[in-house]
């Protein structure tokens, strides 16, 4: 039979775009509502048209659409699903659907897609997921309807009256899924939900789906990090740098994840994930890996899964350079400069110790709540009347315990010891007009540093700067310390004394920490030097902002000669090489002309997953000559060279002498692109000699 007669003596109009043309197009669904093999094909090319027609109509014949709803056609759509019709036709009706729904621009044609309740029927329907081409198109299905939500359609999705939201509670069984496609499309969805300003969507996201969602997420990110361990402590060699990049940038896109849902700042959700992310992931994982394993005898915390402090280091910088929310960082912040290892290693000291952090945050941030632990499929499965006694018995508990933690809070403040609060900064301008005689004696009193007793993840954040044998641990110490001070949620009363001084502080840097950097310093100026020009750099930038304030230095003297000595050693190293390389010149301005192109972007430098990797002097790994060590005579001449203007930038930048030798060639001086010569004074092309070889 021809492919253009069909149903019951109806001619295929010649014009497909058209409603004729639909008209025919039911007529054919009509007459074969049961799937074959014999009508297979036909029904597929039958629901492209369909589609096809309505886009078509959307934005020229509004008779379409009236039509399309008048013969209700989706449900042509959902009778075809529920038949066992195979994953072919299954593909080919997703895919459709998605082209459909991803092209219509027309609020009211939407409203006709959306009415009668058929496509959240397709999204429950049981698709074989079994089959990776079902699955990807489901998915981008319901990606795609995410986009079409706002305060109009939201009423679409979400009924509040059953208390259901298709949309949603299904996408997020695919949180975990293998294929990173999955999981970047179930993030996107959420994301579009949450943006909804829907007060009671959002409180069904609240109360139902909030605590199993976030705490299965961050159970997923956890052993997500495990494997990112496995991979660095198992690749000395670099022979699986392809698989750490991807688990590094899963890691990225997780923390940018989270960050953009704390940003969008909705109050029960963010305080939620905020614990789940303290008490689950960041304390237990995160921050214990920095410190040597508890001696406690408890089996449960014996059998605590650790990463090596190379990769908590990097996570915790990576976490302090992304995420912003200031009950957050600056509750982690808090925990890493003051806490010991034993308040954390205990889930109720550590909601306490919380509290305390948090404390010292100038805004009211709400108790954070333990939430309930059954699997995102249990929860949905609860009904609403057991999740509300849940939550309204959870509630009165927190708020019993919110009462008992303030008495707590204020005790320990009265003692003083463990208090979170910092000293008053004095007023703004006071730190620059005390006399020299008063500078003096707060430079005796604060330049010692801060005591580390009873600090161990400072501590070790401290021992990490050592770079006698290498740099490999020190480098994620100097960009942790990077990160926490630049991040705008810790409060800068925070770091004040302990690291990095306010800017209206009392204080004077924390001497401690800046012999450390000097150290580094120093070390990075010696001939066969195992540190990496990031690290120099990295310490260099550390100890501008110790030490500078409205560009002036209050370095002590002892720690001003040791920079001096360290920039002497550098020149000497300079010379050696000047004598013995023959385009010393010519690199030496090269480097010089490459370091003005602009300073260290840690952000950057914190993605890049080769860093990971023990320090190597090969340029066959690929790695960036300033991230590795020097091969060959040439690469340690280029090193020397900015090491050397690494180092004087520094001393200059504290005000031990002003630029007036660099650069060594005067750009003005030169010929510049599209500059005329004069050639008048050039010897007559008469008198030049050319020879020519023979042959």
């Amino acid at each position: 039979m021809s492919r253009s007669w069909f149903g019951g003596g109806l001619w295929k109009p010649k014009n497909p775009h058209s409603l004729e043309h639909l008209k025919y197009l039911y007529n054919v669904l009509s007459k074969n509502q049961t799937v074959s093999e014999s009508n297979r094909g036909l029904l597929v090319e039958t629901l492209r048209s369909i589609a096809e027609i309505l886009i078509w109509g959307d934005q020229n014949d509004g008779s379409v659409f009236d039509f399309f709803l008048e013969k209700n056609m989706l449900s042509f759509f959902l009778k075809i699903m529920r038949q066992k019709c195979g994953s072919y036709v299954c593909v080919q009706l997703l895919q459709t659907l998605n082209i459909l729904f991803e092209n219509i621009r027309n609020e009211t044609s939407l409203y006709y897609l959306l009415s009668n309740n058929h496509v959240n029927s397709i999204i429950v329907h049981k698709f074989d997921f079994s089959d990776e081409e079902v699955m990807a198109y489901y998915i981008s299905f319901l990606k795609t309807l995410s986009f079409k939500l706002n305060t109009h359609t939201i009423h679409f999705f979400y009924n509040e009256h059953t208390n259901d939201f298709p949309l949603y509670t299904e996408a997020i069984k695919f949180f975990n899924h293998s294929e990173s496609m999955v999981r970047i499309a179930v993030r996107t969805l959420t994301l579009n939900v949450y943006k909804v300003d829907d007060k009671s969507m959002l409180k069904f996201i609240g109360d139902r789906t909030a605590a199993p969602y976030f705490s299965n997420l961050v159970w997923f990110i956890g052993n997500h990090v495990l494997e990112l361990d496995n991979c660095v402590r198992n690749d000395a060699d670099h022979q699986s740098k392809g698989k750490l990049a991807d688990l590094v940038a899963e890691h990225l896109d997780h923390l940018h994840y989270l960050n953009d849902i704390l940003c969008l700042d909705i109050g029960d959700l963010n305080c939620v994930l905020t614990d789940q992310l303290l008490h689950r992931l960041l304390m237990p994982l995160y921050v214990l890996s920095l410190a040597p394993r508890l001696s406690s005898q408890d089996s449960v915390t014996q059998s605590r899964p650790y990463v090596s402090k190379v990769v908590a280091l990097f996570l915790l910088s990576q976490v302090f350079l992304i995420i912003t929310h200031a009950p957050l960082v600056h509750t982690l912040a808090w925990i890493i400069l003051n806490s010991d290892s034993t308040s954390i290693s205990d889930d109720d000291q550590a909601h306490n110790m919380t509290a305390l952090a948090q404390s010292s945050i100038p805004s009211s941030i709400p108790k954070l709540v333990s939430p309930p632990k059954p699997t995102i499929n249990e929860e949905l499965e609860l009904s609403y009347e057991e999740k509300k006694a849940i939550v309204w018995k959870k509630a009165h508990t927190s708020a019993e315990q919110t009462s008992a933690d303030n008495t707590d809070t204020a005790t320990t403040n009265e003692e003083g010891e463990s208090s979170s609060q910092e000293p008053v900064p004095s007023p703004a301008g006071s730190f620059l007009n005390v006399s020299d005689e008063e500078k003096e004696k707060r430079r005796a009193l604060n330049s010692q540093g801060v005591s580390l007793v009873g600090r161990p993840f400072l501590e070790a954040i401290f021992a990490s700067l050592d770079c006698t044998e290498n740099d490999f641990v020190a480098l994620f110490a100097l960009c942790l310390l990077y990160s926490m001070g630049h991040n705008k949620g810790v409060n800068e009363c925070l770091l004040d004394k302990v690291l990095f001084p306010a800017k209206n502080s009392q204080h004077w840097y924390n001497g401690n920490l800046i012999e450390r950097l000097i150290q580094i310093i120093s070390l990075s100026c010696q001939m066969n030097s195992k540190v990496r020009l990031v690290s120099l750099e990295m310490s260099i930038g550390l100890i501008q902002q110790l030490a500078l304030r409205d560009n002036h230095s209050y370095l002590h003297d002892g720690h001003l000669a040791a920079i001096e000595g360290a920039r002497e050693e550098s020149t000497g190293q300079l010379r050696t090489f000047y004598k013995s390389d023959e385009i010393f010149l010519d690199m030496f301005e090269e480097e010089y002309n490459e370091r003005k192109k602009g300073a260290l972007n840690v952000e950057w430098l914190m993605m890049d997953s080769n860093i990971l990797l023990p320090p190597t002097g090969t340029p066959m790994t690929g790695i960036e000559f300033s991230k590795r060590l020097p091969c060959g005579e040439g690469e340690r001449t280029r090193r020397t060279i900015r090491a050397f203007l690494l180092v004087r930038e520094l001393s200059q930048s504290l005000g031990m002498g002003n630029e007036n030798q660099l650069p060594l060639t005067n750009p003005s001086a030169c010929v510049q692109v599209d500059q005329v010569l004069d050639l008048s004074t050039c010897l007559p092309c008469r008198n030049l000699v050319v020879y020519f070889p023979s042959g």
